[in-house]
């Protein structure tokens, strides 16, 4: 067990006298342990206790060589799983169970055990997790100047006037090389009205002059995700365009500029989306500004107007603002940012002034 990171989730369950959490999300399993297990269909449940007796219940398909600083349950695909988990489980305090558990477990766990106060312990995991210690921060430096590297050596490849698909396979080809294990998530590569889509399935399309270009793309490197959206444009710009453009980027900024510990994620929103409003595109933002990242793309937390928690030295999210015009253009421009004790840590370098490429 990384003693120090389940010593955190401890002092949150004993605040909230929470006995026991249940996890069974892998992620926060590595989090916690520095081991990776994907059971597919399988019951996996860490069994956290408020009195450091830690108990991991895994199907012996999944053998763990290495000492894990816990206790290790065995079960097959013949046992009581459940059962087999209620072993190592009291019923007088309250039990936290994470959001991923399949209902078919929790189900039956309280069938067994009707009596029982369960509450949501991903509110628990997620709040740990959302404050990175140096260590993770670190890692996220890393995997994002690789980041910046990919997205470099990607932007150079548009004069060949690549489809979008055959760009995807040149930007694994170059994570490869970087030492990345692959995707963050599934890149977006948007040619001109493509780009209005925000979540644009990449396809065979080719770039035109005039065309937007979005770089939305993201690698995992020891675990930890990049993301960053950069948008070029090819061969020329229309003054539309490059208003939209402008008016995308200026409202980068103003977002960014707002981040510092205490400021609310719901303001840093408002600095953004307000600004695009004011100049006219405010039905063309359709997203929140960002989400919180980490060992995965899309960790618990984001920059909307409906979040009213505030910034925590130690948090990473992005700042992603868009302008999406169908049948026209679409701009999106994403940084990842640190809170820091002071203010904010932007980990993408790469330049967001407007680039004609070609």
């Amino acid at each position: 067990m990384k003693t120090n990171r389940a010593e955190k989730m401890l002092l949150e369950m004993r605040q909230e006298n929470v006995g026991q959490l249940l996890i069974s999300d892998p992620a926060t399993i590595f989090y916690l342990t520095g081991y990776w297990i994907h059971p597919g269909e399988r019951l996996l449940v860490l069994v956290l206790s408020d009195s450091g007796e830690h108990t991991l219940v895994v199907n012996k398909l999944f053998p763990i060589t290495e000492d894990l600083g816990l206790n290790l349950v065995y079960i097959d695909d013949t046992d009581d799983a459940v059962e087999k988990v209620l072993e190592h489980v009291y019923t007088d305090k309250k039990i936290g169970i994470d959001k991923n558990w399949p209902s078919k477990f929790l189900l039956q766990l309280l069938n067994k055990k009707p009596g029982a106060k369960l509450i949501n312990g991903s509110d628990i995991t997620d709040k740990v997790r959302a404050i990175k210690g140096e260590d993770e921060l670190e890692l996220m430096r890393d995997v994002s100047k690789d980041n910046d590297n990919a997205i470099t050596q990607l932007k150079n490849l548009v004069p060949l006037e690549l489809d979008e698909l055959e760009m995807t396979d040149r930007l694994a080809a170059i994570y490869k090389e970087l030492g990345n294990s692959g995707f963050s998530f599934d890149p977006i590569i948007a040619y001109g009205a493509n780009g209005a889509d925000p979540h644009h399935m990449t396809d065979n399309s080719t770039v035109k002059p005039g065309d937007s270009i979005i770089l939305d793309i993201g690698g995992v490197k020891n675990s930890y995700c990049s993301d960053m959206t950069r948008t070029y444009f090819y061969k020329e710009v229309s003054e539309k365009s490059r208003d939209v453009y402008e008016t995308c980027l200026e409202a980068n900024k103003r977002a960014i500029a707002m981040i510092k510990p205490g400021v609310r994620f719901c303001d840093i929103d408002a600095a953004a989306r307000d600004y695009i409003t004011e100049k006219g595109y405010g039905e063309y933002f359709t997203h929140r500004t960002g989400h919180f990242i980490g060992i995965e793309c899309h960790e618990t937390g984001d920059v909307s107007g409906s979040n009213t928690a505030v910034a925590e030295p130690g948090m990473i999210f992005s700042v992603e603002p868009g302008i999406y015009i169908p049948g026209e253009v679409g701009v999106r421009i994403e940084d990842l940012i640190i809170c820091t004790e002071d203010g904010y840590e932007n980990l993408n370098h790469v330049s967001k002034e407007l680039e004609i490429i070609g």
